[in-house]
């Protein structure tokens, strides 16, 4: 297989030339005038400026861990860093760059095309993301691969580390920003004045609609990007602790299976456009499950050529089939009966939203808890701990459309804020609420799927720190009768509720000075809540700024330095304890938040379609308040967990060969 390794760079490159043919084609559509431009222009500018600052932290950030990167593991790891934090920032900028660019034409589309267009603006706008995930990855990690695959294999850890910092640090700021003008926003403007959301008068408004690229498009993308680079790489490093025959074409099938699911990708996004004249759910659901299809026929004929045993592709079912069941399953908690539990909670007032939403929240972690247990039962029996890799690989291989379907999302989502603020009328805005509302479906599954990834992923790499540290001890295991590992396991299951806990506390934080702000607008700027007067926007953004870049730091320096303290304090077997504890507890929590905050949120777009007394009703001030508290759990606190968990176990596979 090393005569095709130059293969996967090579369909990096052309995947962001597919990319940039469908950016052309979002920029080609009209961005409307007048009142709906400046509109457009002032969300792009406040995401940019967003941005800007926080990469120019990052950079600071990366700088200092780069150094003792070089120092102890050598210059190949510290240029491997190097490559994941630009491939991973570099992705959701031009990720996020495209969806300002796609979210006020999809509302002049809507306004002036209909919903057909609509949907193709939103849906390439997010492709655009999609597709620079996935050829970034493969441009990256193809590149390393070429170069350092068999000399310095282990330096390849560094490029997941790398993407996992700017991971942890983009889901994390673009959520505390996010979520903070959002409740912010709906808590002052909704319940307190009376006025609908998105309303031009209320001055988070604004904020809100950038929080929605800065979280859920870039900080996503960065989220599934990591993922996707750490079950390659987890995989590559453990065929490289196979003692086998062909242990070169093993190290290499994940690149190539990566290859041709960003190919399979490619004709997803374009059976979605095939199907666009239908409704909007069939045709995305389409290309979601028709690309999978087609990547598991793609990996039979790729097993096959390489001469690779075909239990290897049983391995890549249970990873590709296992993805979309824990998809629907989500979508069934998030869009399904439930929510409708939670809207008739309201009848009784707020605390039974509450309650009614956590209870689902809770129940929603069996399912996929249970087709992950399923995955790795069955994928280790075909193939051991590496078929666990494979069927991480599986799930994460079709990203270019997945990604996509999620980015649609907030895409769709600041459509709607943008035609509610520009005034187009009813029609419009039944239009973007239509796209909105399946739009927060599609992240609610894209949530699932990205926190399924992630623990076959991080087990992957945990699988494979075991394996590097076996070569420095030998005998290395992991033994619950060992106290050092019980230790490292209640110590690594403390550390998902004390993120969750940062993370949840800065939003509320930020959101009260928030809250703050906007109420001191409508109070002294004279004729605001009358529509004659302009709110100040800008102080707005830059408080969820200034906010979501200091608190971003200590959920990630404790993400970084947990597994240096606790693999050189305590040992290996500590930190192997450590990281079995926090992947527990980090894809139950999860699992659990997002499902409840995706499911308070749809309840409340129930009610607002006018069941249950519809909007200003009793009933709809209670899932307001229930929407409102889901928010940090879907957008901050549940994202952060599967990032956490990677960031730690990548960071322990870097420092591995470190441990004694």
């Amino acid at each position: 297989m090393t005569d095709f390794v130059l293969y996967p760079p090579i369909l990096g490159v052309v995947g962001l030339f597919v990319a940039l043919i469908l950016y052309r084609v979002v920029v080609s559509y009209p961005e409307g005038d007048g009142k709906v431009r400046r509109i457009g222009e002032q969300i792009h500018a406040g995401a940019m400026v967003f941005m800007n600052r926080e990469y120019k932290m990052l950079f600071l950030f990366n700088i200092v861990i780069i150094i003792p990167l070089y120092y102890f593991l050598g210059w190949q790891t510290a240029i491997a860093f190097a490559a994941g934090t630009v491939a991973s920032g570099v992705a959701g900028y031009l990720g996020m760059f495209a969806a300002t660019k796609a979210n006020v034409r999809t509302t002049t589309a809507a306004h002036e095309k209909g919903a057909s267009a609509a949907l193709t603006v939103a849906f390439y706008g997010g492709s655009v993301m999609g597709l620079c995930v996935a050829s970034l990855g493969l441009l990256g990690l193809g590149l390393l691969y070429y170069y350092f695959g068999e000399t310095h294999a282990e330096a390849i850890h560094g490029f997941g580390m790398g993407a996992s910092t700017v991971a942890l640090f983009s889901r994390v700021g673009g959520g505390i920003f996010t979520k903070s003008a959002d409740v912010g926003a709906d808590l002052v403007g909704k319940l307190e004045a009376g006025i609908p959301e998105d309303d031009p008068r209320n001055p988070g408004v604004i904020a809100d609609n950038v929080g929605d690229n800065v979280g859920d498009v870039a900080g996503m993308g960065s989220d599934i990007f990591e993922s996707y680079c750490g079950s390659m790489i987890a995989t590559i490093a453990l065929a490289a602790t196979l003692d086998v025959a062909n242990q070169a074409d093993l190290m290499s099938l994940p690149l190539m299976l990566a290859s041709v699911g960003l190919i399979c990708s490619i004709l997803g996004i374009l059976l979605v456009k095939i199907m666009s004249g239908s409704s909007p759910e069939k045709a995305l659901r389409t290309g979601t499950i028709g690309a999978a299809v087609l990547f598991i026929i793609a990996a039979y004929f790729v097993i096959n050529y390489f001469g690779i045993d075909i239990q290897k592709w049983y391995a890549i079912i249970c990873g590709a089939v296992g993805g979309i069941i824990i998809g629907l399953i989500t979508e069934y908690y998030t869009a399904g009966p439930p929510v409708r539990r939670i809207a008739a909670a309201g009848e009784t007032g707020t605390a039974t939203v509450m309650i009614a939403g956590l209870a689902i929240g809770m129940q929603s972690v069996v399912g996929p808890v249970l087709t992950l247990c399923v995955i790795i039962f069955l994928s280790t029996t075909f193939a051991g701990l590496y078929g666990v890799g494979l069927a991480a690989i599986a799930m994460l291989a079709t990203v270019g459309i997945t990604m996509a379907i999620d980015a649609y999302g907030p895409v769709a989502d600041n459509a709607g804020g943008i035609a509610e603020m520009a005034g187009l009328g009813k029609e419009t805005r039944e239009i973007t609420d239509s796209l909105d509302e399946l739009g927060n479906t599609t992240a609610a599954i894209g949530k699932g799927f990205a926190i399924g990834a992630a623990a076959l992923a991080a087990l992957s790499i945990i699988a494979a720190y075991v394996a590097t540290v076996s070569e420095n001890i030998p005998g290395f295991s992991l033994e619950l009768s060992d106290p050092k590992v019980l230790v490292g396991l209640f110590i690594g299951g403390t550390l998902p509720f004390l993120i969750a806990s940062i993370t949840m506390t800065a939003v509320g934080d930020a959101a009260m000075e928030m809250i703050v702000e906007i109420r001191r607008q409508f109070r002294e700027i004279p004729g605001l809540l009358e529509g004659t007067a302009e709110p100040d926007t800008e102080k707005c953004i830059d408080i969820a700024t200034t906010a979501a870049l200091k608190k971003m730091i200590v959920p990630g320096a404790i993400a970084i330095a947990a597994p240096v303290v606790v693999g050189v304090g305590l040992g290996a077997q500590s930190l192997g304890g450590m990281l079995a504890g926090a992947l527990l507890g980090c894809v139950l929590m999860a699992l659990m938040m997002a499902n409840a905050g995706g499911a308070w949120d749809n309840a409340k777009k129930y009610v607002e379609k006018g069941n249950h007394g519809g909007k200003g009703s009793d009933v709809h001030a209670a899932v307001v308040v229930g929407d409102t508290v889901g928010d940090p759990f879907k957008d901050t606190s549940g994202p952060s967990m599967n990032i956490l968990i990677n960031v730690m176990a990548l960071v322990s596979l870097v420092i591995a060969p470190l441990l004694s």
